[in-house]
């Protein structure tokens, strides 16, 4: 009986050895690119406001 097994059993070992899984961590092809928009636009918020304030101390008689 265990004659009739082996060949079956060495068959089954044979698969699963093809089937084992394979796990790759690979760095992109193509460079990460940032967005820097949101920077550009806080800068733009701080040069109005400045200007803003320079505005109101030299016309303090606006309001």
């Amino acid at each position: 009986m265990t004659a009739k097994l082996a060949p079956l059993a060495a068959l089954t070992l044979w698969f699963l050895a093809g089937c084992s899984p394979r796990v790759a961590l690979e760095a992109p092809k193509e460079p990460i690119t940032i967005n820097l928009n949101v920077k550009i636009e806080h800068e733009i918020r701080i040069k109005v406001d400045k200007d803003l304030d320079q505005l109101f101390k030299d016309e303090s008689d606006l309001f």
